[in-house]
């Protein structure tokens, strides 16, 4: 299926499975299908399934928070004046539990995962329908999709606040809110659904453009166990995979036209003719037509230019890094096809400071002169080079470093640098994993994350007002805490 088609499907879903908080979820509209009869056929299921999915494109997710949040915690952006104060509060770790914007993030994710429950708890249902109209693997694979989607959900919540509320069910089954489960109980649910998902999902070449694979799930699995220094086990999901390498040109994972291509593990999807009109309507809903991001209008050096790649960050690529030229915009640099030169004029904030350097990832100006508000290019939620430098990583802390230094190598060479000696220490191969993972993931939100869990950030982010023991987490949202029967403010993250 195309992705035009699998997002029309998308459409239609998000009408009829949408779900609201954990008070006001409503699956038994008379105006639509009630959950008791609702899943008769494939058609059914997969309008389900598409749902579930809607929830990480409005701007409280991928759409737009996510890159502020991520980028300026990890300072991987510096910001220009104009940049909207409650974007800066990441930056300067200024936030507490009233921020609306991780209210936002808090209740996609979980708005996610009540209609990934809807099909989880409707397994039985699905595995009624004939096998005739629905095939045993084609009913595993749609309950796969959605445990791999509630696990992403759950993992988005659990690196962001700890241990959060397991809601086994639908709001509606749980009107009164759920209890603050452990972070280890989190991670074991999570491991639980990749477990399953990668067993039971379609492999990439066998699957419509844009659905989880079984590449994906092994992945995502890989990258979970790695984070719980699980690295035999993580090296063992990894492995698994197949039918992956990386594009020859560094580039093509950021441009519309090359979606989906060898290197692409998972993405979320966006596709501005698809309509856009509802992109302002809710930070949160996945409902109506919500297929713009609008991370080339708020980066994009010709439009709202609101923040930049920070000087930290462009001084760790070593000279002749291809992947600078991939990833930044610097006067004399052509774009709209070749047609136009920027000039360090274009590099003016609204203050007058003239940058020297400005986002080309995901920006829309190879192709034409303005961002136009919206932007239809995907976002990379994992690549292979990223699923290499985890391989390289774990190869290194089981003892293999020859082998860890020759996954790296495989990076360093698509980016026309020279290989690394094969004699390096673990110590060595560890620095080089550090660089390597800054600059080729660089403003793809995996930086933070990765500071953290080597527990190098607070050095890291010594210059900022980062707080060691607080930071590393954001605080349960009043709201939350407000509205959940079993939750209180016992129950909120240290120091907020």
């Amino acid at each position: 299926m195309s992705k035009y088609k699998l997002l029309v499907i998308l459409l239609m879903g998000v009408f009829l499975v949408d779900s609201c908080s954990e008070n006001d979820l409503e699956l038994s509209n008379p105006n639509q299908l009630s959950p008791d009869t609702f899943f008769s056929n494939e058609s059914q299921v997969q309008s389900a399934i598409n749902a579930a999915y809607a929830n990480l494109q409005p701007f409280g997710l991928y759409g737009r928070l996510m890159f502020y949040m991520m980028d300026n915690m990890s300072h991987e952006n510096a910001g220009n004046s104009q940049q909207e104060g409650d974007k800066v509060t990441f930056a300067d770790f200024s936030f507490d539990s009233s921020n609306n914007q991780i209210f936002d993030y808090w209740d996609s994710c979980y708005r996610g995962i009540n209609k990934a429950n809807f099909i989880i708890g409707n397994a039985d249902k699905i595995n009624e329908i004939s096998d005739s109209e629905l095939s045993p693997a084609r009913k595993r694979k749609f309950i796969g999709e959605a445990r791999f989607l509630r696990a992403y959900y759950y993992w988005l919540l659990v690196n962001r606040f700890g241990g959060v509320p397991i809601r086994s069910g639908t709001a509606e089954d749980v009107p009164e809110g759920s209890p603050r489960s452990t972070k280890a109980e989190v991670i074991n649910l999570i491991v639980e659904d990749l477990t399953f998902a990668s067993a039971n999902l379609l492999r990439k070449s066998e699957e419509d453009k844009g659905r989880a694979t079984k590449g994906a799930a092994q992945a995502f699995l890989g990258k979970v166990l790695l984070y719980e220094k699980e690295y035999g086990a993580a090296l063992d999901a990894f492995q698994a995979m197949s039918g992956y390498d990386l594009e020859t040109d560094y580039y093509d994972n950021f441009k519309e036209e090359t979606e989906h291509g060898i290197e692409s593990v998972f993405e979320v999807e966006y596709d501005i003719a698809l309509g856009t009109g509802a992109k302002w309507d809710s930070p949160v809903s996945g409902s109506g037509p919500n297929h713009a991001t609008f991370r080339g209008q708020d980066y994009g050096v010709l439009n709202w230019f609101n923040v930049y790649p920070s000087d930290d960050l462009v001084a760790e690529f070593e000279p002749g890094d291809n992947r600078f030229q991939g990833s930044f915009y610097v006067p004399g640099d052509t774009y709209n096809n070749g047609q136009n030169t920027f000039v360090a004029d274009d590099f003016a904030e609204n203050g007058g400071n003239v940058r020297s350097v400005a986002w080309k990832k995901y920006q829309n100006y190879y192709k034409q002169t303005d961002e136009a508000s919206e932007s239809g290019i995907n976002v990379k939620i994992i690549r292979y080079s990223d699923v290499l430098l985890m391989m390289a990583e774990c190869e290194n802390e089981v003892g293999t470093q020859a082998d860890a230094i020759g996954l790296i190598n495989r990076v360093r060479t698509r980016a026309g640098l020279a290989n690394l000696p094969l004699n390096l220490s673990k110590a060595q191969v560890f620095d080089a994993i550090v660089h390597e993972r800054k600059v080729e993931l660089n403003g793809e939100q995996v930086r933070f994350d990765d500071m953290i869990r080597w527990g190098i950030v607070a050095s890291e982010l010594a210059d900022t007002n980062f707080q060691a023991g607080k930071h590393e987490l954001w605080p349960i949202p009043d709201r939350e805490i407000s509205s959940n029967a079993n939750l209180t403010s016992a129950d909120q993250n240290p120091g907020y």
